[in-house]
Order: structure tokens, then C-alpha cells, then sequence
């Protein structure tokens, strides 16, 4: 069944943070972690219904070298860093291969994190309902490593809230988190702008701004 695209990231979180609102009514100690930068507009909807701190969780890929559109791993926010066994099992790297690949995302992270946070530190996710955010799911490969890296950090409790998603992207990452809401999972799904009617590319200036609440 055709559904209408949101019209932008703005109602896309309006619409998402009813429905985490709902679900989590009687839920205390949450907070919202965005992946920056399309889920940032989403995500600052999502923690203003909810009345709730928000930052970013960033996640940097790495990728195979000479094949990097295959993920060997990711870092994450808070230092942590998973590697993909599946993927290197197939395809071996060396340790100073994968070394030299996660100091050079080391350094593109930190970026981010000083031009997203400032001087603000993280929020410590310890013991916490934590509720990740992004403006969409195509094969969930970001959103799954943030979620294993969050896992790594002691979050209590993660749950995925997303706009939209490709069904199996979505069912897929339902068995690795604690609850998983998705507005919308259209057939054929093919790309996540397609679900946007204004999918204009969040600038740095955008997600500082919303980080600081302006």
C-alpha cells in the first residue's frame, strides 16, 4: 500500500515522538542519543515530546582497505569500537591494518564530536533507557553498530525509534535491541529519502544549533 513520504525530518519527529511518548508513557530516565547528522532534527523532536536531555551518538564505519564500502567494524562515540567477525572471517586484515583504519576514523570522530558537543561532555549511558534515533533504516548497518557499542557501554535498556525502514532491516535489528518503533516500513522501500518530501542534508551548523537547543 502506497503511504505518503513525511514532509520533512521536523513532522517525521513530531509524528515519531508520540509514538515513543506513547509506548514509554510510564518510563523515567530516558534520554535521546541522534545519529547525526539526519537524525539529529529527528531526534531533537523526539527528546522535546518527551521532555528529555539530548545528544549525538556518532559512528564512524570501518570500512575493508581497497574495499571500503564493506564494514570490517565501526567506533562509536564514548571510545568503543566493534569489529565484525563475519566480515573477517571472509575477508582477513591485519591487526595493523584494522589499527591504522580505526586512527584514521578515531580522528574524523573527535572532529565531530568537538564541532557537535563543544566542550559538553557525553552523557554517561550506564544503567540507562537509551532511545536512538535516525531519519530512517535502509540496511541498518550504522544504527546496529551504534546499538552494539551502546551495549558495550552498559546502557540498561536501548530502543530504536525510526521514521521509516525497510522491513527487513527493521526485523533484523529487533533481536538485538530491547524495543524497536518504526512508523512506517513501505514496500517497495528501495531508499529513505524517497520517503521525504524535503530530505535537504542536515548541515553542521544545524545539528550544533539543535544540540544547543536553538
Amino acid at each position: 500500500m502506497w503511504q505518503e513520504p513525511f514532509h520533512n525530518r521536523e513532522e517525521a519527529g513530531q509524528l515519531l515522538g508520540h509514538a515513543v511518548g506513547e509506548r514509554l508513557r510510564d518510563r523515567s530516565g530516558l534520554i535521546v542519543l541522534a545519529l547525526p547528522r539526519g537524525g539529529v532534527p529527528v531526534g531533537y523532536e523526539v527528546a522535546r515530546s518527551l521532555r528529555v536531555p539530548l545528544d549525538v551518538f556518532i559512528v564512524r564505519k570501518l570500512g575493508v582497505p581497497g574495499h571500503e564500502e564493506l564494514a570490517m567494524g565501526a567506533i562509536a562515540s564514548g571510545g568503543v569500537r566493534v569489529i565484525n567477525d563475519d566480515v573477517l572471517r571472509h575477508v582477513p586484515v591485519s591487526k595493523s591494518a584494522i589499527e591504522a583504519v580505526s586512527a584514521r576514523e578515531l580522528v574524523e570522530l573527535g572532529r565531530r564530536e568537538r564541532i557537535y558537543r563543544g566542550s559538553r561532555p557525553p552523557l554517561d549511558v550506564g544503567g540507562r533507557t537509551v532511545v536512538v534515533v535516525d531519519d530512517g533504516l535502509a540496511t541498518g548497518s550504522t544504527m546496529r553498530a551504534a546499538v552494539r557499542a551502546l551495549r558495550q557501554m552498559h546502557a540498561e535498556t536501548i530502543i530504536v525509534a525510526v521514521p521509516v525502514a525497510a522491513r527487513e532491516a527493521c526485523e533484523d535489528l529487533r533481536r538485538e535491541v530491547d524495543d524497536i518503533i518504526c512508523l512506517r516500513m513501505p514496500e517497495p522501500f528501495e531508499a529513505v529519502g524517497l520517503w521525504y518530501q524535503d530530505f535537504t542534508q542536515t548541515t553542521d551548523e544545524e545539528v550544533h544549533a539543535l544540540l544547543a537547543g536553538t
